[in-house]
């Protein structure tokens, strides 16, 4: 089980620190809660202090690095960790707690080993309040750009297979950048928080 926590935690911080630059704490927190929804902006905070205290990251709390070599870690699409994992991580092994300088390589993500299309709808099953708006915001993309909603449809869920952890509401407003359209009226919509 060790193991497995380690790997958690040496994935959560692959992707976080994959450009290999070192990120501010409120960054990484962001990451956590926003950017991959595994856990609220609280718990969060909570697990960025806790990964600092058991030696998973270093450095002042406006330049994190990593303590563990990131080289070859993969992160299938649609992985995620659990939550216990980040709040109170296990402090990683003598042998990979190495200080390394940056992140050399990208990580590559593999492809996921099977792509279901979801059969509910956005809304059922979910707890993100964005999910309600995106039938509004298809009409919205549809008419601004005079495309069809079926294709507009199509489009969001074509990037979301693609993407395979990418929400609806989110590869909607991708396709709402691919045609131009105005982003503020599409971030003032699904700015619920």
């Amino acid at each position: 089980m060790a193991r497995e926590d380690i790997e958690d935690v040496r994935r959560v911080l692959a992707i976080c620190f994959r450009d290999g630059q070192s990120l501010d704490a409120l960054d990484m927190e962001r990451i956590l809660s926003f950017d991959m929804e595994w856990i609220s902006p609280d718990e969060a905070e909570k697990a960025v202090q806790a990964l600092i205290r058991k030696g998973w990251l270093a450095g002042e709390e406006n330049a994190l690095r990593p303590t563990v070599s990131l080289e070859g870690v993969q992160s299938p699409l649609g992985w995620f960790p659990r939550p216990s994992r980040l709040m109170m991580p296990v402090s990683p092994t003598e042998e990979e707690s190495t200080p390394v300088q940056a992140v050399s390589a990208p990580v590559e993500l593999a492809a996921p080993v099977a792509s279901t299309p979801k059969s509910q709808p956005p809304s059922v099953g979910t707890n993100d309040p964005r999910a309600r708006l995106v039938q509004r915001l298809t009409k919205y993309i549809a008419k601004s750009s005079q495309i069809p909603v079926d294709e507009v449809e199509r489009r969001a869920q074509r990037k979301q297979q693609a993407l395979g952890y990418a929400t609806l509401w989110m590869c909607l407003a991708l396709v709402a950048r691919e045609q131009n359209l105005s982003m503020k009226e599409i971030i003032d919509a699904l700015s619920t928080l």
